[in-house]
């Protein structure tokens, strides 16, 4: 598409910013970077707002993707919508010319967690969805970066390229997984991301791999009390499965993991149950050896139906490479994020920071500790995430912004409250930033970015051939109806 800005709509907002035509020219790209980020503050609030109030689960982001790519596409983005298969997934492009920076953002939210923005349990509404992983910042703050990036080249007339990828349902869905597999990062010279966080953190680091999938066990319906003899539950082989794989913990890697839940366990105690389901995840950081535990776990399911009398099948639901580490790239977003500094709060949010914290489990963080950068040294996490798929095929490199009171767990309703006001707005301001400033580096940086690409190709192997976890399947879109 051609580079000049529409002045139509949001002109005021989207025009080529004075602050760059005003800037002396010894002013770096990341202090006019910085400024540009911050002039827009009221409107990134805004979105972020909007996203936490909609809360909505992963392939079911109509409001919250229309919400970002609304916003870009006032701003002259080029905006493709429902790309590979996803209804909710958007690509807006800036710009021509190499080289291709892509920004991901991430908007869905987590189910049962819904919480206002106080320091005590308070849902919103009961069993409703909640922020708790902080999507809605991590979307604002990418859309608003990008955004910038895109008035900065504007500004300054330079070739290259910004997209922002909104990627839905990180959480179980695999959306980005989907976005590699179509081959829309193909033409990318490197991708930014980053993660709302109680700490702040670029640090190179790792995941690890997951392969999740739904197993379903059938056996036959009677009266539990005056024909159990001839019923076969497909209770009892959902829990001897789940017996099997706990014996199994006792002899799997002690860096792995395996979690599960029974999502239908019957309807009602007198029928010997026709249907019971059972949801497990499995992770390790190495793929293969997720790969391989994921068998295992099969392999369990199927002995539990035998030994029941009941039939298994099972539905693969996801499944998400660990992150390979770029360290050419991490020591961008660590540079920038120490130049910018840490967080302080405000005499109110430092009183509800003390009160939220009262409600938190053995917080390992201190409160304060918002203020510092983390120590730059690789970190190995357990979590999972669709970006590691993204790493695998591009240069990718993210960081963490304090956006939540320092000891807080993701997933929780604490971060849903602290993300739903200032506190969390700070991080995500900080994260705008950062992320813009890192572009910019980085499309003035040509050989930065063939440095990326060698330690891409160094880490991941001569020989290695991106093959999905989830195989061929297509993006589950009612995995959370």
């Amino acid at each position: 598409m051609g580079r000049c800005l529409r002045a139509t709509g949001l002109a005021a907002v989207w025009s080529a910013s004075a602050a760059f035509a005003d800037s002396p020219p010894e002013a770096s790209p990341a202090d006019a970077l910085l400024e540009e980020v911050a002039r827009h503050e009221a409107e990134t609030v805004a979105m972020a707002s909007d996203l936490w109030r909609f809360a909505e689960l992963g392939y079911l982001e109509e409001k919250s993707s229309h919400r970002l790519s609304a916003y870009l596409e006032e701003g002259g983005f080029a905006v493709a919508r429902g790309v590979a298969g996803m209804p909710t997934a958007f690509v807006a492009t800036w710009g021509t010319g190499a080289p291709t920076l892509g920004i991901l953002a991430e908007f869905d939210a987590l189910p049962g967690l819904s919480q206002a923005a106080r320091p005590e349990r308070a849902p919103v509404v009961e069993g409703a969805p909640g922020h708790a992983c902080g999507h809605h910042l991590f979307g604002a703050a990418s859309v608003a970066a990008g955004a910038a990036v895109a008035r900065w080249l504007e500004a300054e007339g330079r070739a290259g390229t910004v997209r922002v990828y909104g990627t839905p349902a990180e959480e179980g869905g695999s959306g980005k997984v989907y976005l590699t597999r179509a081959g829309l990062f193909d033409d990318v010279d490197a991708v930014l991301h980053w993660h709302p966080s109680d700490r702040n953190d670029a640090s190179p680091g790792s995941s690890t791999a997951n392969k999740s999938g739904r197993f379903q066990f059938r056996g036959a319906a009677a009266h539990a009390a005056s024909a159990p003899d001839k019923g076969r539950s497909a209770l009892d082989g959902v829990e001897a499965m789940n017996y099997m794989v706990n014996l199994m913990r006792e002899h799997v890697p002690s860096d792995a993991r395996i979690h599960y839940v029974i999502t239908d366990g019957g309807d009602a105690p007198n029928i010997v149950p026709e249907f019971a389901e059972v949801y497990y995840y499995v992770r390790h950081p190495r793929p293969e050896q997720a790969l391989a535990l994921f068998e295992r776990v099969v392999a369990a399911a199927e002995g539990a139906a035998r030994g029941t009398g009941t039939e298994v099948s099972y539905e693969v639901m996801h499944g998400n490479y660990p992150v390979l580490r770029n360290d050419t790239l991490a020591e961008v977003f660590d540079a920038h994020l120490r130049a910018i500094g840490g967080i302080e709060y405000a005499p109110e949010e430092q009183a509800f920071a003390e009160a939220l914290r009262a409600t938190l489990l053995a917080p390992r963080l201190p409160l304060g500790s918002q203020r510092e950068i983390r120590p730059y040294q690789f970190r190995q996490g357990m979590g999972s995430t669709d970006v590691g798929d993204v790493s695998w095929n591009v240069p990718t490199a993210g960081f963490r912004t304090a956006t939540w009171v320092p000891g807080t767990p993701a997933h929780s309703w604490q971060a849903v409250a602290a993300g739903g006001m200032s506190i969390g707005h700070k991080g995500m301001m900080l994260a705008a930033k950062v992320l813009a400033a890192t572009a910019a580096d980085l499309l003035r940086d040509r050989d930065r970015l063939r440095a990326a690409r060698a330690e891409l190709e160094r880490r991941r192997g001569a020989d290695f051939v991106y093959e999905a976890l989830l195989g061929d399947r297509a993006p589950p879109l009612d995995y959370r109806k």
